[in-house]
């Protein structure tokens, strides 16, 4: 007879708010710490501060417990830590703007946008019980991904700042349509994939010991390079265009692996980018900006010029390796040291220490997102999944790289850390379907018991559910083999 024992799968909900604690006393020593580093004081508003903060974070918490208790642990944590940070670092750039009689608030408006964001997270998790249902919408995501990217170009709306045609703005309100635009993407292309992915896979001609697609599959990917390369001339916005079709390659990545389409993507790209710099000025001014920063001319030149990049750098030299600390440094003197340049300013104010900390914070959720792709058990999540961790890590990457002069300036701004609501609620968007995923992929797979019949002797199997957790995919019966996490151990026959 067959002896069973049962293997309890931990939800992790208190390992959550553990994590969710030391978070929280990151972000509010923070904010404390400017006023300590300014005035020799800790802020008058701080106690208010820290309960707002706690209460929305304890909040979602108490939403996953209801809607998605075997989410992952780590992934609203590490969220909440980051935008904290970015909270205190806008804090700060306030009380420096201030003493130089220029216009601050952001992180009055930053806090709003916090509480907005939250709650549209939480929303998220109340209303999706099964991240499967984006399936159905996988072209209806199509096409309000790419209405939201020429949306900037419609007169009357659009507004073009510094150059770049990216901004729409209603009444007061204004938000950048490609945040939003890189959400539907994911969906659309995770939809198409898990459809397409076998005839994108197919061997094609073998070059250079690469596995190249047959010609007639390179269709869907010609047509995301011609939108990227039409983002990028008509809206002037490199890092939305590199962003766009960089997610494209990646989730064709994960969902064909195959090298060739990373290096086709890669050329075409290049290849795209050299001949917009070069028939299109504002394209050549990035490059220009990037090459040669300290030519006096480049320097000088507006827009498109080299001196908030060469401000930024000897921000980031005069804070070394451990920082000025908070509220000792100079971040104001950068333009747009709130939003595009937040990292520069957190990189002279906590050094490369505390930039390596970030960096490492940022790796630490694109990892659980990847963790998630390989836990879950459909291959639409497993795409989304994997194509919205991409995008933290890629848009991370390419702020990063721009404002240390690894790549040209893009445009584009740090998840969590810059000032912008569009940037934040979409980013909290994106944290709140990584969790709904990763809560299909934790949860335990049904209990199989083996009896014997007394007839004949015979092993019948029978399936119930483990801690009230779904089955497979779909969430109904299943047999032995219903999913990837078995909760039970068979002992031994005797």
């Amino acid at each position: 007879m067959a002896t069973v024992q049962p293997h309890q799968v931990r939800a992790g909900r208190g390992v959550e708010l553990g994590l969710l604690v030391l978070a929280l006393a990151i972000a509010v020593a923070g904010y404390a710490l400017v006023g300590l580093g300014i005035d020799g004081s800790v802020p008058a508003d701080v106690i208010g501060y820290a309960a707002g903060l706690t209460g929305l974070a304890v909040a979602l918490h108490l939403v996953l417990r209801w809607r998605a208790p075997y989410a992952d642990p780590v992934i609203l944590p590490v969220a909440v830590a980051l935008n904290g940070v970015g909270l205190a670092m806008i804090y700060r750039i306030d009380i420096a703007y201030e003493a130089r009689d220029k216009a601050a608030g952001f992180a009055e408006r930053q806090l709003g946008w916090t509480a907005i964001s939250v709650v549209l997270a939480a929303l998220v998790l109340v209303l999706l019980r099964d991240h499967r249902t984006l399936r159905r919408y996988t072209y209806t995501a199509m096409i309000v991904a790419l209405g939201l990217v020429v949306l900037p170009l419609v007169p009357g709306i659009g507004q073009s700042i510094n150059g770049a045609q990216i901004w729409v703005r209603v009444g007061g309100v204004g938000m950048q349509p490609a945040e939003f635009a890189k959400i539907a993407l994911a969906v659309f292309f995770a939809g198409y994939l898990v459809t397409h992915r076998d005839t994108l896979a197919l061997a094609g001609p073998k070059v250079l010991g690469l596995q190249l697609p047959r010609p007639r599959d390179l269709g869907p990917i010609l047509i995301v390079w011609g939108v990227s390369l039409a983002v990028l001339v008509l809206e002037r916005d490199l890092g939305t265009s590199l962003l766009l079709f960089g997610l494209f390659v990646a989730m064709l990545y994960i969902a064909t692996e195959r090298l060739s389409w990373v290096v086709i993507g890669l050329l075409l790209f290049v290849g795209g980018a050299l001949v917009a710099a070069t028939a299109f000025p504002h394209v050549g001014a990035r490059f220009d900006a990037w090459l040669h920063p300290f030519d006096q001319e480049v320097f000088d030149r507006f827009p498109g010029g080299s001196g908030q990049l060469v401000r930024g750098l000897f921000g980031l030299a005069n804070g070394g390796l451990f920082g000025t600390g908070w509220g000792s440094g100079r971040p104001d003197l950068v333009p747009y040291a709130e939003s595009d340049f937040i990292v520069a300013s957190l990189g002279e104010e906590l050094g490369l220490t505390g930039l390596l900390a970030l960096l490492l914070c940022y790796t630490i959720l694109t990892e659980r997102g990847m963790r998630t792709a390989i836990g879950v058990r459909d291959g639409f999540g497993k795409l989304l999944a994997g194509g919205l961790a991409f995008v933290v890590a890629f848009q991370t990457f390419v702020v990063v790289g721009g404002v240390t002069r690894l790549i040209p300036l893009t445009g584009l701004t740090t998840p969590f850390l810059a000032y912008g609501g569009s940037s934040l609620v979409a980013n909290w968007v994106i944290v709140a379907l990584l969790l709904r995923i990763s809560d299909e992929a934790r949860r335990p797979a049904p209990v199989v018991r083996a009896v014997l019949t007394p007839e004949v002797g015979t092993p019948v199997a029978s399936a119930a559910r483990a801690n009230g957790g779904s089955v497979g995919s779909g969430g109904g019966t299943a047999g032995p083999t219903g999913g990837d996490q078995p909760t039970e151990r068979i002992e031994g026959l005797s």
